[in-house]
C-alpha cells in the first residue's frame, strides 16, 4: 500500500486520539493529504509537531462536531486548503458511563450528539461532491458494544449502535455512484483511554477476548486503509468487526 492514496484528501474526526493517530499515519503513508478535527488547540499542536517528528504532515482544525454549521464551515476551509474531501472517517467519540438508573438527560445527549449526530454533520456536507466527483469513501467508526450492549453504556451503545444504520442507509444511496459507506466495529484497544483503566479491570477485559490481548491501534487502522483503497469498492454497507473474537455474529 504505497502511495495508492495520492493525490486524495482524507479527512479523519477526533484524529490526535490512539485509534485516530494511527488511522492519520495509515493514510498519510499511503499518500493521502489528512486533515484532523481538535477540541483542545494546545494538545493538537503537540501533537501535529509529534506527527511531523515522524515524517507525518497533518493539517489540524479546530472543530466541534457536534454542531452542524461549524462541520459544514469547516469542510469548506478543509476544500479551499487541500481539496475536495475523498475520504471521510467518522472517528471523534466520547464516553458518559453510568448505569441508566442513575443517568441525566444530559449524559445521554452529549453522547449521542458528540458521536451519532456528528457522523450525519460531518457526511451530509461532503456526500454530494463525492457522488459528483464518482468516488469516495466514508468509514465510521462505531464499536463492539455497539454491537453487543455494555452495562453502563445505554447512550454510549445506542449511539454506536445508531452509527451502522446510518452507515446501511447512506450506502444505499450512493452505492451507483462509486461512494462507498462502511462500518469498522473496533474491540478493546489499547489506547490510552483504556490504558487508564484499573489492571484488574483490564485483566478481566483481557479474559473475555478469545485471542489474549488488547488489539493495537494500528489494527484498526489497517482495516480503515483498505476500506478506503481503491480495491474495497465492491464491499458497501458493511460492518467489519476487528474485537480479537470477543463479539461474533
Amino acid at each position: 500500500m504505497g502511495e495508492e492514496l495520492k493525490g486524495r484528501v482524507a479527512l479523519v474526526t477526533g484524529g490526535t486520539g490512539g485509534i485516530g493517530t494511527a488511522i492519520c499515519a495509515r493514510l498519510g503513508r499511503m499518500g493521502a493529504r489528512v486533515a484532523t478535527t481538535y477540541r483542545n488547540r494546545e494538545k493538537a499542536e503537540a501533537w501535529q509537531k509529534q506527527m511531523k517528528a515522524q515524517g507525518q504532515d497533518v493539517a489540524i482544525y479546530a472543530c466541534d462536531v457536534g454542531d452542524y454549521d461549524t462541520c459544514v464551515a469547516l469542510i469548506g476551509q478543509v476544500e479551499k486548503d487541500l481539496g475536495p474531501v475523498d475520504i471521510l472517517v467518522n472517528n471523534a467519540g466520547i464516553t458518559r458511563d453510568t448505569t441508566l438508573k442513575k443517568m441525566t438527560p444530559q449524559h445521554w445527549r452529549d453522547v449521542i450528539c458528540a458521536n451519532l449526530d456528528s457522523v450525519f454533520n460531518m457526511t451530509q456536507p461532503v456526500l454530494t461532491g463525492m457522488a459528483q466527483r464518482g468516488w469516495g469513501r466514508i468509514i465510521n467508526i462505531s464499536s463492539v458494544n455497539g454491537q453487543k450492549g455494555q452495562f453502563g453504556q445505554a447512550n454510549y451503545a445506542s449511539s454506536k449502535a445508531g452509527i451502522h444504520g446510518f452507515t446501511m442507509s447512506a450506502a444505499q444511496e450512493v452505492a451507483r455512484k462509486g461512494v462507498t459507506v462502511n462500518t469498522v466495529s473496533p474491540g478493546y484497544i489499547a489506547t490510552e483511554m483504556v490504558m487508564a483503566v484499573p489492571e484488574e479491570v483490564r485483566e478481566k477485559i483481557i479474559a473475555q477476548i478469545p485471542v489474549g490481548r488488547l488489539g493495537r491501534p494500528e489494527e484498526v487502522a489497517h482495516v480503515v486503509a483498505f476500506l478506503a483503497s481503491e480495491d474495497a469498492g465492491f464491499i458497501t454497507g458493511a460492518n467489519l468487526a476487528a474485537n480479537g473474537g470477543q463479539h461474533m455474529h
